[in-house]
This record gives structure tokens, sequence and C-alpha cells, in this order.
């Protein structure tokens, strides 16, 4: 095993000595290294003497730590392009023949790549953040306390893996630098995007929802080293020149999987739509665990942070809560304003939600969307336990008449993205990751229009024209 992990350090060493001889990359990254600490610190200074004329000391305490998130961030962008360059570069280079005929195992090569690729951004950005942390002390900021510092410490490391993993396998499945270099904004601006969510629960001091954004981005970072390996195939790096677009190409490969050997609806719901569902029957199961685990945590949530505050309610509150929720909402008016088609789309916008945001996150944010649905039935049940109404009749009139078509068309719908994610981490030989990725799609499309939009479409329907009414008869019983 240790001679196995010595041809790694032999790759990450060759690596990190072309990045030294390289005075275009060192260049930028020793300047914004050293340099970004004293701007921030000098932004730190206006922002204190701004703020102190208000007495905001909530923000004058989330200062340091917000500017050492920002310092962080900006070497891993710069050294970015390393990453980017570390498979293409060497291509354009015609140095890559030597490297991939060396008698290394892939996971070597690739590890070697990426070994660097981590370091040498997480170095910049640790040696900027300590430069700014000694110029903030000696200006008397408030330092944030060795929690926050560690947690800000894992959240840089985290954004590194996932910037630099993103790169990498970019790097893998682009033919130019230029094209890696362009593709880079989809893993900036995500992971820009996600810091702006990270600084709101900094500044909010929701430590707890900041280990799960840690937590996340390291899981997401994981798959995509996964899924770099999984589809790295030395000859398919070598023989590509260029990948023009073939819009004919795509579209007859996913076709030809969408609609497969059948020529009929019958032969293609029975052979071929019965194939895709048989192949996500594993990731469908676990959505029902996982559906069972979502209730359970949305009904413990409200038990555990609502309970006491309902308790402390007086009676006369209590009854005025009480009779709003059985007053809310009208579901006369609602018959007439909501109809079928609004319930439809806004379901099978909420599928489609789900599908996206998985899709870019190898099913992560998929599945935590998909728990967060399935959460609020266990929510809901706490809150009307806790206020003395009885949630059985209400559930049964309220959500299971279309519940029983929504609630499964949600979990299949779900359990695909989850199957989507796991194959695109499992190697496929003899394919290009545009060919896996247009099969995973058909597979999606073909469940999606023949499975889920069907039975939201029944669910819309029920919920339109039949669930308001009994709804309506246990509320006024």
């Amino acid at each position: 095993m240790f001679s196995k992990l010595r041809l790694v350090w032999l790759v990450a060493g060759r690596e990190l000595r072309d990045q030294f001889r390289d005075w275009r990359v060192l260049a930028p990254m020793l300047i914004l290294t050293l340099c970004f600490p004293f701007l921030m610190n000098e932004f730190a200074k206006q922002t204190v003497d701004f703020l102190n004329q208000y007495n905001a000391n909530l923000i004058l305490e989330r200062l340091v730590p917000f500017s050492i998130m920002i310092i962080g961030f900006f070497p891993i962008t710069v050294s970015l392009i390393v990453a980017l360059e570390s498979f293409v570069g060497e291509k354009e280079r015609g140095t890559i023949e030597p490297m991939l005929s060396a008698p290394l195992d892939d996971w070597q090569l690739y590890f070697g790549k990426l070994l660097v690729g981590v370091a040498t951004p997480l170095i910049a950005s640790y040696v900027s953040i300590g430069l700014y942390l000694f110029m903030a002390s000696r200006q008397n900021l408030a330092m944030p306390p060795t929690s926050v510092m560690v947690q800000l410490f894992f959240l840089t490391t985290a954004h590194a893996f996932l910037m630099v993993s993103a790169a990498i396998v970019i790097s893998v499945q682009s033919t130019s630098v230029k094209a890696a270099n362009l593709l880079a904004s989809f893993i900036v601006i995500p992971v820009a995007i996600l810091m702006q969510g990270e600084a709101v629960m900094l500044f909010w001091g929701n430590e707890q929802v900041l280990w799960l954004a840690v937590a996340g981005v390291m899981i997401i970072a994981l798959l995509l080293i996964r899924v770099g390996i999984a589809h790295f195939q030395r000859e398919y790096l070598l023989g590509r020149e260029i990948d023009a677009i073939n819009l004919r190409w795509i579209w007859k490969t996913f076709w030809l999987n969408f609609r497969g050997d059948a020529v009929s609806i019958g032969t293609w719901y029975r052979n071929v739509l019965g194939s895709a569902f048989r192949r996500i029957m594993p990731a469908l199961f676990f959505m029902l665990l996982i559906a069972a685990v979502s209730v359970w945590m949305g009904y413990d949530w409200i038990n555990q942070n609502v309970a006491e505050t309902i308790s402390k309610a007086s009676p006369e509150d209590l009854a005025k809560v009480e009779e709003s929720v059985r007053d809310l909402p009208d579901f006369a008016e609602i018959r007439d304003s909501i109809s079928a088609p609004f319930l439809f789309l806004n379901n099978t916008r909420a599928v489609a939600l789900i599908f996206l945001v998985g899709l870019f996150s190898f099913s992560v944010l998929g599945v935590l969307l998909y728990m967060v649905n399935i959460g609020l039935i266990g929510g809901v049940f706490a809150i009307l336990q806790l206020l003395g109404i009885q949630p059985w009749p209400i559930f049964m009139a309220g959500v299971a008449p279309h519940g029983v078509f929504e609630i499964p068309a949600l979990m299949i719908g779900s359990a695909v993205v989850l199957y989507i994610g796991a194959s695109l981490v499992t190697p496929q030989t003899g394919k290009s990751m545009g060919e896996v990725i247009l099969e995973l799609l058909a597979d999606w499309a073909k469940i999606f229009v023949g499975l889920v939009v069907p039975m939201l479409a029944i669910a819309a329907l029920i919920e339109a024209y039949i669930t308001p009414g009994l709804l309506l008869n246990v509320l006024g019983s």
C-alpha cells in the first residue's frame, strides 16, 4: 500500500515543480495572498468606524469571521487555474502522453493531481487568513471564539475541495484550456451563491446550520472526486481533439434511449418504462426509508422547539389559534380560486426543482429538498396535536385523497434523482460521460412523463374538486 501511495507523491511532486516554474501562476497567487488581507483590513477599519456611530455590535462581532470567509475564498478562485489545467493543459503542451504511459494506476495519477490542486489554494488561503488575523489583532478588532475559527477553517477547506475536485473533472472532460476556463464559471458562481447563504447564517449566529453546510459541501466534493475517477479514461483523453456540439447526435442518443424498442404505447409502458422503473427500485426503497425518517424528524423538531411555546400560552390564546385553524382556509372560496391546472403545475414544478438541484449536486440537495417536503407532514401533524386538535381526521380528509397519488409521485421523482447521482459516480466502461448523462436523462424523462406527470394530474384533480369538500365536512363537524 505504501509503495502505491509513494507513486501518488511522485505525481504530486512533479506537478508541484511544474507550478513553481511558471511565474504566471505564482505571481497572481502571491499578490492576492499577500495584498488582499491588507485591503480587507482597511475595509474592516472603515466599517468599524461607521458601525460605531450606530452601536451595531452584532455586525461588529461578526465582521472578522465574515472577512476570514472572504479572504479564504479568493486565493482558491485564483489557484483554480492549476486544477483546470491539470490534464487538459498537459495535453495542449504535449506532455500528457509520457505521463499517461507511465506505470501508474488511474487513481494514483488522479489523486496526485488532486493533492497538489487542493494543497496549493489551501496554503495560500491559510497564509492569507493568518496575515489578516495578525493585522486584525493589532487593530483591536473583536476576534471570533475558537469554535467559530475551527468552523471557518473547515468551511474554507471544504470550499477548496469542492472547487478543485470540480475543476479536475472539467479538466478531464475538456479538450482545451480555453474551454476549461470558460466552464469554470459553473464552479465559481454556485460556490459564491453558496457563500452568500453561509454569510447570512454566520451573521445570524446559526453555527449548527454552518456545520451542516460543511458536511454537505464535503459530501459533494467526495462525490465529484468519485465521478472524476469513475469517468477517467486514458484512451478517451488522448483521442479527443475538439468537442463540437452535435445536436443531431445528442437528440438521436436521447430519443433512442427514451423510446427503446417500443412500437406502441403499451409496449413502451411494459418494456421500456418497466425496465427503467426496475432500475430505480433500490433507490425507491431508500426514499421510502428517508420519508419515514423525515416525517419523524419534522414531528420531533416541532415537539422540541414549539411545544414549550404553546405550553406557556394562555387558554384564551390557544382558543383563538384553534379557532383560526378551523376557519382557515375558507375551502368554499379555495374551490373556486385554486384550479386543478394550478395545483398540477405547482406540484410538477416542485418535482422538477428536486431534479434540477439534485442533478447539479449528485442528488444530495435533491434528497434534502425531498426531506423538507416530506418532513412538513410530520411537522403539521405535531402542531395539530399540540393545539389539541385531532390530526387523523384532518389528514384522512385533507391529505390522503390526493396524497395517495401525489406523495408516491414525489417519491418516484426523487428516487430517479438518487439513481442518477449513484450512476454518475459508478464507472461506465466503454461510454463517455456525455453518453452516460444522456442515458440517465432519458431514464428520468421516461419515468417523469410516464408515471410522475399522470399521477400528479390525478392528484391535482382530486385536490381541487374532492379534498376541499371532505376537509370542510371534517372541520365543520
